[in-house]
């Protein structure tokens, strides 16, 4: 009886055996397969199998592939291993693995997982073409082995659970991969939004308060500064948090920094007490056409954590949004300002020119031609033929030091100071005197100008000059070659105080004899050699051209001058060319 009952009894049990495994598997494959839970699914994975196989110790070990080892994410026994622990195993994976390692089988050492028995079986959790980890398994309470149809559903259960748990890693980064898309979509609109404020603004103010807000708002940062190069000097265009504002040698510092991103180092922050006491950890670096232009230095976030690079990434974004604007708004504001100088150029070129003659008066005895051509829209050279009040004739010219506004307002003061004394009945030199005094105690000292002025008494057909440090005038007499210069007189004006009176010289204008007062932009000419124009050639043009009016005369040396030089006019040039006639 017992011979035939036995083996239908256990083939009985063998079956409900299975079938209750099968069911297991099913439910759990549904269980694992629903689940996008690693954790669930290791906690399933672990407590079916260790409480099916009434195992006390078991395991489940994850593969990281950047470091190459395994992280013990479940354990359960007595362990002398914690979660989060890590450990290398004496054997390596591979695509080709057996699903079941059994290490004494291999001669290899057991891993330290547990205090005492380490003896047990590493099932294999893997898909297809990828190795997940491993879970570990003890032996049984009463130190038995795992029979060869428990194997067999253990190894199930883990392809199982290997599915799973890729399925659920995958779905992690999906979810991770969406977060970062969604964030990154709401960065753009916001990059786009801002994109659309700055454009609109001109004002560096606005602009650095809606760059402040932005950043503040979306980073989280405590602190933060941008420092802007404005006519080469680092400045400080917008800033939040600070404990004090950066000086010029720091500003300097933090822009001369290499990286075009830059973690802020300790031998850093020793270095700088600015960026030491405000814990700026970032510097990012701002380019516009190579050029740096910008550096922005930002602490961590609120929560103490380092910015992220997607977050460095819109932090460098909106930092471009920013520069382009501010320099956008520098270069109208640099416009607007070009503009109103020209403008004002312009006005000041119309008042210059309303200081020299319209129209020179006719002179008995004497033809005169003068031409001013200064260099900039304004320049320091005067000339001046006015009728003096016994009728006779004054003409003036004179060489302001520089150029520019400086020299053409101290032009003005000397054509005034000229004016007034006119009608004083002084002689040249206590008039020359008085303009010299005037001009000492009233301009800088590096403020000077060379002067010649005469007066031509037509009736003896005489000119009485003063010579104050000018280029001397060059006078060539009628139907000879030889050429004299008008040289007597004293100091440039403007340098001492008047002394010595300067004194007066006449000479005689005859029919045909020629005069010329220069200013030194036409005989300091430059060729592309460097050479200058000089006093001879000038006397060999007046040779030349002596026949001719004064106006001929005056165009013909002009023209010379430019066709030496190329046109290149590197200072104001001024000529009074005064013939004698019948």
């Amino acid at each position: 009886m017992e011979e035939t009952i036995m083996p239908e009894r256990l083939d009985s049990t063998g079956k409900e055996e299975t079938r209750f495994q099968l069911r297991t598997l099913l439910e759990t494959s549904r269980l694992l397969i629903e689940s996008r839970d690693i954790p669930v699914i290791l906690d399933n994975l672990l407590y079916i199998t260790m409480d099916k196989m009434m195992v006390p110790r078991g395991a489940v070990l994850l593969y990281d592939e950047k470091r190459r080892d395994y992280r013990v994410t479940r354990i359960k026994g007595h362990a002398s291993m914690q979660e989060e622990d890590r450990l290398t195993l004496p054997w390596k994976h591979s695509d080709h693995e057996p699903i079941v390692v059994d290490p004494m089988a291999l001669d290899l050492p057991y891993p330290e997982l547990f205090i005492g028995k380490n003896r047990g079986l590493y099932f294999n959790l893997r898909t297809s073409d990828h190795h997940l980890g491993y879970l570990y398994l003890g032996r049984k309470g009463n130190d038995g082995i795992l029979n060869e149809q428990e194997i067999d559903f253990v190894e199930s259960l883990s392809i199982i659970s290997a599915v799973g748990i890729s399925n659920s890693q995958l779905f992690g980064e999906m979810h991770k991969m969406n977060r970062k898309l969604d964030r990154r979509v709401f960065e753009l609109n916001t990059l786009f939004e801002l994109s659309k404020d700055f454009s609109f603004s001109t004002s560096r103010k606005v602009i650095a308060g809606t760059f402040k807000f932005a950043l503040l708002g979306h980073l989280m940062v405590r602190k933060f500064v941008l420092l802007f190069l404005i006519d080469e000097e680092p400045t400080v265009m917008s800033s939040s948090g600070l404990t004090r504002m950066p000086n010029r040698q720091e500003r300097e510092e933090i822009f001369d920094l290499p990286q075009e991103l830059l973690r802020v180092q300790p031998h850093q922050h020793e270095a700088s007490e600015f960026l030491y006491e405000n814990k700026i950890s970032t510097l990012v670096a701002l380019r516009l056409q190579g050029e740096k232009v910008a550096v922005i230095g930002v602490s961590d976030k609120a929560t103490g954590q380092p910015l992220s690079r997607t977050s460095l990434h819109f932090l460098q974004s909106l930092g471009n949004l920013a520069v382009l604007s501010i320099q956008k708004s520098v270069f109208l504001e640099e416009r607007i300002e070009t503009e109103r100088l020209e403008k004002e150029l312009l006005i000041a070129k119309e008042v210059q020119n309303g200081l020299f003659p319209s129209q020179l008066p006719e002179i008995p005895g004497i033809h005169v031609a003068a031409r001013n051509v200064p260099s900039q829209h304004v320049g320091g050279d005067y000339f001046d033929v006015v009728p003096s009040p016994d009728g006779n004739h004054i003409l003036a010219i004179a060489d302001v030091s520089g150029k520019g506004f400086p020299a053409a307002l101290l032009m003005a003061n000397l054509q005034s100071m000229l004016h007034v004394l006119l009608p004083v009945p002084i002689s040249l030199s206590e008039a020359t005197g008085r303009i010299n005094n005037l001009i000492f105690h009233n301009t800088p000292s590096d403020r000077f100008v060379t002067f010649f002025w005469a007066k031509y008494f037509y009736k003896e057909r005489r000119l009485r000059y003063i010579n104050a440090g000018h280029n001397p005038p060059l006078l060539l007499k009628n139907k000879a070659n030889e050429v004299s210069e008008l040289r007597e007189g004293g100091m440039i004006l403007g340098v001492v105080p008047t002394v010595t009176p300067y004194a007066e010289t006449d000479v005689q204008l005859d029919d045909g004899d020629l005069l010329v007062c220069f200013t030194d932009g036409i005989t300091e000419a430059f060729d592309e050699n460097g050479e200058e124009y000089g006093k001879h050639r000038l006397i060999d043009m007046l040779i030349q051209v002596r026949e001719r009016s004064p106006h001929d005369i005056m165009n013909a040396i002009i023209q010379d001058v430019n066709r030496f030089s190329n046109h290149v006019q590197a200072d104001d040039f001024t000529l009074i060319v005064v013939k004698g006639t019948p």
